[in-house]
């Protein structure tokens, strides 16, 4: 800090004043200073940086060091200034010095990260002048000094990583090729070309789970690419993620109707997992940690399958569970209007229900077993039913009062029902388990 201080004093002490002395301005750039660095100043503070910033695009260190040490070392201006003081003196280590100073008192004074970032670059040290630049974009996204530059940087040297990525390649050594590629998303992490590549090679050395992740973030970023589509669910199909693969292929088939291979192996997909997967997802259910719209329907339709049998129920016309391995279920259950549609003809299968929307689809299954001829007796009546955290102005109050009263859902020890929490699987078995025995 002495050592600073005594730079101050000499520079004040050089003959700038002479009539013969003109300062040049500097060639770097200098913000002016942000407002939530100015406003908590005094005035007198506020006066002295102004001066010395103005001196300081002028050129003239020696006038603008006599304004900083009006503010002292306690202010993070003081050491931006100083930075910017060295930097026109070309001592780079010491401006770097001050700049660091400077944010350790005000961590996002964006001028310092600015004369950092020009430091690097005239060290020519492109990867840290690209992170000084983001941590300018991270508090000022907008910044029309950097985003320009933090643009064509990051162009420049995703271009450069992918062309030495492909010669290392084309060159037989993978490794250096896969650093390349990689290397490249760190600047551009959109970049289709760099997640193609990296999703062939992944794909070349068998490595399904990191091809997968690649292609679907090319897809991700060129969703009309069929090329990138094609690749991406035949990769899916070769290592039997057939419900994945369906999902791709559909894309394919919405891109382009025509194409007699993506629908054939759409029909193949829908058999497969007809036949495979329908179990499998069904007796995973009571290991989910949120139950989707979709679980809650085939338990509804499997648990009570003896008694909801209604051949006269017609299901509504549903748009979006052509895919879903719960398809059958959810048109059962939808067309007793145990579980609604919505007004688009959507079902939202892999929606995630919460304890209101449960307690709702009980109460709707418990009056059609009621007509059925089965008895479920309140245990108190609903209106006498306090809940802390579901006040009678909720749309779901009447549903969720009446489980209670049955006592088919609990509350917590301060009689709070929690409407918006996810239904787990275990709970959602437990709770139809309830009315299973209830009924008899």
């Amino acid at each position: 800090m002495v050592k600073k201080s005594l730079l101050i004093l000499f520079l004040v002490s050089l003959p700038w004043a002479c009539a013969t002395f003109q300062p040049q301005p500097p060639s770097f750039y200098i913000e002016d200073l942000p407002q939530s660095v100015t406003t908590s100043m005094s005035l007198e503070q506020r006066i002295a940086a102004d001066e010395a910033w103005e001196d300081l695009k002028a050129g003239d260190s020696g006038r603008a060091g006599k304004s900083l040490l009006r503010l002292g070392p306690g202010s993070p201006v003081y050491h931006l200034g100083l930075g910017f003081i060295h930097f026109q003196a070309q001592d780079l280590t010491a401006a770097e010095s001050s700049f660091k100073e400077a944010l350790k008192l005000s961590p996002d004074l964006i001028p310092a990260y600015l004369g950092l970032a020009q430091i690097d670059q005239a060290r020519g040290l492109e990867d840290q002048v690209f992170s000084d630049y983001r941590e300018v974009l991270k508090r000022d996204p907008g910044h029309s000094w950097v985003k320009p530059r933090f643009e064509a940087l990051r162009e420049k040297k995703t271009e450069d990583l992918l062309a030495e990525a492909k010669r290392a390649f084309a060159a037989g050594d993978a490794e250096a090729g896969k650093k390349g590629f990689l290397t490249a998303l760190f600047y551009s992490p959109d970049s289709v070309e760099a997640h193609l590549s990296l999703a062939r090679i992944y794909k070349g050395e068998k490595n399904i789970p990191s091809a997968a992740l690649h292609y679907k973030a090319a897809n991700a970023g060129d969703p009309k690419n069929k090329a990138v589509l094609r690749e991406y669910a035949g990769t899916l199909y070769e290592s039997e993620q057939f419900g994945r693969s369906l999902d791709v292929y559909e894309q394919l088939v919405e891109l382009d109707p025509r194409d007699k291979d993506a629908r054939g192996r759409v029909e193949d997909l829908k058999n497969r997992l007809g036949i495979y997967e329908l179990p499998s997802l069904y007796n995973d259910i009571p290991k989910s940690e949120a139950v989707t719209r979709e679980d809650l329907a085939a338990l509804i339709a499997v648990k009570f399958k003896e008694v909801l049998n209604d051949p006269d129920a017609k299901p509504p016309i549903l748009i979006d569970i052509s895919t879903s391995w719960a398809a059958k279920p959810i048109l059962k259950v939808t067309a007793l209007n145990i579980l609604e549609s919505y007004e688009n003809h959507t079902f939202l299968p892999r929606k995630i229900v919460n304890r209101a929307e449960l307690a709702e689809t009980l109460v709707r299954l418990i009056n059609i077993l009621k007509n059925k001829g089965f008895t479920f007796s309140p245990q108190m009546a609903a209106e006498k039913v306090r809940i802390s955290d579901v006040p009678p102005e909720n749309y779901y109050y009447a549903p969720i009062t009446r489980i209670v009263a049955y006592q088919i859902m609990d509350l917590t020890p301060q009689r709070m029902f929690q409407p918006d929490a996810v239904v787990q699987g275990r709970e959602a078995v437990r709770i139809l388990d309830i009315i299973l025995a209830l009924m008899k």
